[in-house]
């Protein structure tokens, strides 16, 4: 196999520097692709979708308080539409809501189940045994 290497070429500009420069040896330093300075991810990557707690607000609507917990469903499932519109702002907020209700979905629950507690216990405290025969 022969290879022309004679003038006209193409061999004798990248040999002298007039050719284009190769991939990544520009002249500045121009970062690499995908490297973003805010640690957010660069012009190639993706940013994740923020984490909708959609399992939690389910549980917290069946297990805990269900009004809370409905709020909770519906601010997790507008999460993935939102992210889809290019709404980020919003996307991350509907998630922090999210979590808000289901997080006051369990503590309501909590608070309920103490103050049952207490009830009984005051119950309790205040039964009487009659244990007197004597009438």
């Amino acid at each position: 196999m022969t290879t022309s290497n004679g003038p006209g070429s193409g061999w004798d500009k990248e040999q002298h520097g007039q050719g284009q420069p190769g991939y990544g040896q520009g002249g500045y330093d121009q970062g690499g692709y995908g490297q973003g300075g805010s640690g957010q991810g660069g012009y190639g990557a993706p940013m994740a979708a923020p984490d909708n707690h959609l399992v939690w607000a389910i549980l917290s609507t069946v297990f805990c308080c269900l009004p809370l917990g409905v709020v909770s469903i519906v601010k997790a499932t507008q999460v993935s539409s939102l992210w889809a519109q290019g709404q980020h702002d919003a996307a991350r907020a509907s998630a922090d809501q999210a979590k808000k209700f289901a997080i006051y979905a369990a503590c309501t629950t909590v608070g309920f189940l103490v103050l049952y507690v207490i009830g009984i216990a005051a119950g309790f405290a205040s039964f009487e045994l009659d244990t007197d025969t004597s009438s």
